[in-house]
């Protein structure tokens, strides 16, 4: 619940600065943004919060389409793997994500928000979990890095007392090279 509760307090975070921005009457520059596609190609490292995970390696694709300077929508998907001591226990998933990211200093530093899916392909795991991803972050015109917590409230995870639950976090840093289509 405690995470939960984290992750409601950084949306509303992330949506007050958003709506904190917009309040900003639009300039000229903004009026003739041309809208245009970006690719980004990243690698991510995380830490898995709960047993019997441990490190989390991936890579990932992420297409953005950038409504205006500030504001962008995303689709993200790659391969994410949860290691596990022992033999052939592992998780690994594909993410399928949505997400809206605003920049809210200096066009560099943002926000991002992302929701969808994680389908589990490895070792006769054929769970799907709900995926949910808040970020921040820092972009140029080719790198991005971001720290992002994800939570899959619908894959397995070995509670205190040592029955299954169900629900688990991450926490990552990505780092990505991405360009202009």
């Amino acid at each position: 619940m405690k995470i939960t509760k984290n992750i409601t307090t950084l949306l509303v975070f992330a949506i007050t600065v958003f709506f904190a921005n917009n309040t900003n009457a639009q300039d000229s520059t903004t009026e003739n943004y041309d809208q245009s596609f970006r690719l980004g190609i990243g690698v991510t490292g995380g830490y898995v919060f709960d047993e019997p995970y441990g490190l989390g390696l991936g890579a990932d694709a992420r297409l953005q389409y950038d409504l205006s300077k500030r504001y962008s929508l995303t689709l993200t998907t790659g391969f994410t793997n949860l290691f596990v001591d022992g033999k052939n226990n592992d998780l690994g998933f594909i993410p399928a994500k949505l997400g809206f990211k605003a920049f809210v200093w200096n066009d560099q530093f943002y926000v991002m928000g992302e929701g969808g899916a994680a389908f589990a392909v490895t070792n006769n795991y054929d769970k799907t979990s709900l995926l949910l991803a808040p970020s921040i972050g820092y972009a140029t015109k080719y790198i991005d890095l971001s720290v992002r917590y994800e939570h899959y409230s619908d894959f397995a995870k070995l509670n205190d007392n040592g029955t299954i639950g169900k629900g688990f976090g991450q926490l990552s840093l990505r780092v990505a090279y991405g360009f202009e289509l």
